[in-house]
């Protein structure tokens, strides 16, 4: 009796295999920020600041005009979730800061992944480890051109 070696899966495999993960999490995330009276696009700006951010840059990061950040930032600014401030080296550009309130909700919104949570939970210590080391080995090539 021969041990079969298993094949590795087709580059075009692991493309839908992500895809279908990430849609799965993307829909998680949303239903989550729902809870919290958010936009799946508004949380996703307050996942997006770990620091201060100008508006053309959450442009870019949401892949939108300019013109649709202002309105999700001025909505999120009224609930006093994130603040605009002058740039320091130039007054002209405006950056986005999370308040405390901003970094709480987005805190509570990831607790509530549910669907999400469980997936991980399905890996052990050693497998969430190598999962790890391969979405860290991957991120510097994805997020190159973001």
């Amino acid at each position: 009796m021969s041990a079969t070696t298993p094949t590795a899966p087709t580059k075009l495999e692991l493309l839908e295999l992500l895809a279908a993960i990430g849609t799965a999490q993307w829909r998680d995330f949303a239903a989550a920020a729902a809870h919290y009276g958010l936009t799946s696009t508004q949380a996703r700006v307050l996942a997006q600041l770990n620091g201060p951010l100008p508006m053309r840059g959450l442009a870019t990061l949401l892949v939108c005009d300019a013109s649709n950040v202002t309105g999700i930032v001025d909505r999120l600014e009224a609930r006093e979730l994130v603040r605009r401030e002058a740039d320091p080296s130039d007054r002209r550009v405006k950056n986005v800061v999370a308040t405390d309130a901003g970094r709480e909700i987005i805190r509570r919104v990831r607790e509530e992944m549910q669907a999400t949570h469980g997936a991980l939970d399905t890996l052990d210590e050693t497998e969430s480890a190598t999962l790890y080391a391969l979405l860290e080995r991957l991120r510097p090539t994805m997020e190159k051109d973001a």
